[in-house]
């Protein structure tokens, strides 16, 4: 059986479920297929942040010959798995090449612009439809350990200053003074006044239950196994559970989008890149709002249901396993910088996939090879800062008010 909708949304993450969610409000026929559960994958365990501050792409000056030296470290926060895998030469040849002075700051404010939109559009969203996702919007904080990592995040704060990014510059007293959680020692850090942060699997829940109350059909379990094509245009999606057709089509599928487009001859220039999450029990002194732990690039978001650790960017391929050395990494940076937070006694240690785009601008457009079909990927670590954005994106280019 062939079911037809208007719009078919392929991804039930926060990018797809953010498009179906103000599609639906517009009067679209809305159908999302995932082919795990709503908000099963990415969505589900990362830090939830979102991070206006966080608009300085990860291909920067320096990372390369710092990434380097942490390859060679197999506890450290960025690996990459050795193999050879041809599509990854070609990711890295090009993320070296955006890792230049002027391409970075010509990144900077498309993602400042886009992170500025859709965390005044969380605002909104979240008290028009009374989402309960424990959202919070009192800032973040970045803690550095030693003087030299202090000291370029001070350069990379002077900056962001000067792309109208506000931030306040802490010695390690104000520090303290501002989070008691955090331990004596730490040198510095940096504070982001209009960053926040949510339960990022709630958020995507209940937005996907505000777009069924708005008609959108949603199919979880659902996965998308071929394509009909017919010149220019996708004539039908295949399914395990039947076919589809659509006049648009959105391919949002997180890392996954990279083999699915494959299938159309077409090829995204995106590397899955795992990353960790242990969420624990709130330990006797939780801190109050996010922290970055400067140094070990991993995040603390403390939440109702606990206090979660998220960190590592692992090149591994479509890898969801368990690497034990990198969440023992996450625990021991978190009790070098946090009081009463000690290995052991998680509630749950998660993997997932974060979609990569060479120069760190997510893909958000039309397809040229295909009239009915609209890209929407390679959000990185940014995937919830930009889900309301990149959803509003989407419906324009649906309703031919965006190119």
């Amino acid at each position: 059986m062939t079911q037809k909708t208007e719009v078919l949304i392929i991804g039930g993450g926060v990018i797809g479920v953010c498009a179906a969610y103000f599609l639906a409000r517009q009067g679209r026929q809305v159908t999302l297929l995932d082919r795990d559960d709503i908000a099963g994958g990415c969505s589900y365990g990362n830090a939830g942040l979102i991070v206006p501050s966080h608009s300085v792409p990860l291909a920067r000056p320096g990372l390369i010959g710092q990434g380097l030296k942490w390859l060679l470290d197999p506890e450290s926060p960025f690996y990459i798995k050795p193999r050879f895998d041809l599509d990854l030469l070609i990711w890295l040849g090009r993320f070296r090449a955006a890792s230049r002075l002027k391409p970075m700051h010509r990144s900077i404010p498309i993602l400042r612009d886009l992170l500025h939109a859709s965390a005044a559009r969380f605002d909104e969203l979240i008290a028009e439809e009374a989402l309960a996702c424990d959202y919070a919007r009192n800032g973040l904080l970045m803690i550095y350990r030693t003087k030299h990592g202090f000291k370029e995040a001070q350069v990379e704060a002077q900056l962001l200053g000067k792309y109208g990014l506000p931030a306040a510059i802490l010695d390690g007293a104000a520090v303290q003074a501002l989070e008691p959680a955090v331990k004596a020692g730490v040198v510095g850090g940096i504070f982001f006044p209009a960053d926040g942060r949510l339960d990022p699997a709630l958020f995507v829940r209940q937005l996907a239950e505000r777009a069924r109350g708005c008609g959108a059909l949603i199919h979880p379990q659902t996965a998308v196994t071929g394509f009909e094509r017919e010149g220019w245009r996708i004539k039908a999606v295949k399914t395990d559970r039947g076919n589809f057709q659509a006049e648009q089509i959105v391919l949002a599928a997180g890392a996954w989008s990279v083999a699915l487009a494959s299938q159309l001859q077409l090829k995204l220039p995106l590397q899955p890149a795992k990353g960790y999450s242990l969420t624990l029990q709130r330990p006797p002194t939780c801190p109050t709002r996010p922290l970055m732990l400067g140094e070990a690039w991993v995040a603390v978001t403390p939440l109702a249901a606990g206090l979660r650790l998220a960190g590592t960017l692992e090149l591994t391929g479509l890898d969801l396993s368990v690497n034990p050395r990198r969440v023992r990494a996450i625990w021991q940076a978190a009790s070098e910088y946090l009081n009463d937070v000690k290995p052991g006694g998680e509630l749950e240690t998660w993997a997932g996939l974060r979609p990569c785009t060479p120069d760190g601008l997510p893909i958000i457009s039309r397809s040229p090879h295909y009239d009915n079909l609209i890209v929407a990927a390679g959000h990185a670590m940014l995937g919830v800062s930009l889900g309301p954005v990149t959803g509003e994106i989407i419906a324009q280019l649906v309703t031919g008010h965006g190119k």
